[in-house]
């Protein structure tokens, strides 16, 4: 993690204690991943977890409409 920021000059700095909603953005993308990949499916192999996983992607980034970005998908948002 340290050498993928120190490679791209971002400085990386750790979580305050008792700072857990400096976390908010990536718990809630944690929790939607979860809910939508492993809890809803039995994956017997590695290849089976990795080929939903870039499905949920796709669906994730140009599909699906996110109420924080006002019911756009992020690709519609950028646009």
């Amino acid at each position: 993690m340290q050498c993928r920021c120190m490679c791209n000059n971002i400085n990386w700095v750790r979580i305050q204690k008792g700072k857990l909603q400096q976390n908010a953005i990536i718990k809630r993308f944690s929790r939607t991943y979860r809910e939508d990949i492993p809890d809803a499916n039995v994956f017997n192999t590695l290849p089976g977890i990795q080929k939903l996983t870039y499905e949920w992607i796709k669906d994730y980034n140009s599909i699906r409409p996110h109420p924080s970005l006002h019911y756009q998908t992020p690709e519609e948002y950028v646009a």
